[in-house]
């Protein structure tokens, strides 16, 4: 379903497809085109968890942050994902929200997370000094921001890798999203 041929069958590919058929019984359209480095994928899997671990990112925190980014650059696939995990850890409601960027169901530190995210992959060349002190004055450290700044960036280019080479949400992830939720994501590649 994407713009790519399937990939020459490696070790590695095997390894991706066997994760994702073990966690969700299917493999994903974005899992067919990181087969075709799946090391990079791997290692970029790695970074995600390494600089959302030093910044201090919470399961919640790294779902507002992933949603404002897609939001902002019309990437329904991570919208649609993420939006499930929000779905799943919270209600339907705080999902609409974020990919809506309704800031009520939000604290003050989720809203300077979102908008940091959202600057992030819009405009990096346009944050200022006073959008870093904002970060710090909700209890962020340099050292944090500099690990968020890297995973907003990141996965702003996992997106981006994603939504070049077409790949678009699975329908079997689209299908198990709430239908309130799915009818708030109205950009991007439709369902493959």
């Amino acid at each position: 379903m994407t713009f790519l041929e399937e990939p020459v069958p490696s070790v590695g590919q095997e390894r991706l497809y066997a994760a994702d058929v073990a966690d969700d019984g299917y493999v994903w359209d974005l899992t067919r085109l990181w087969a075709h480095l799946p090391e990079a994928k791997e290692q970029l899997v790695g970074l995600f968890a390494s600089s959302a671990e030093a910044a201090g990112l919470t399961s919640r925190d790294r779902a507002v942050i992933v949603i404002a980014q897609a939001a902002a650059i019309g990437d329904s696939y991570c919208a649609v994902a993420w939006g499930r995990r929000l779905t799943d850890w919270t209600d339907p409601q705080t999902a609409i929200a974020a990919l809506t960027g309704d800031e009520e169901p939000f604290s003050e530190r989720e809203r300077a997370l979102a908008d940091w995210a959202r600057t992030v992959a819009r405009s990096p060349g346009s944050t200022t000094p006073g959008d870093v002190q904002r970060l710090r004055d909700v209890g962020i450290s340099d050292a944090q921001i500099m690990a968020l700044t890297v995973f907003a960036g990141l996965r702003t280019a996992f997106s981006s890798i994603n939504d070049a080479l077409g790949a678009r949400p699975d329908p079997a992830l689209t299908d198990t999203l709430d239908p309130a939720v799915r009818s708030a994501i109205r950009w991007g590649r439709t369902p493959g």
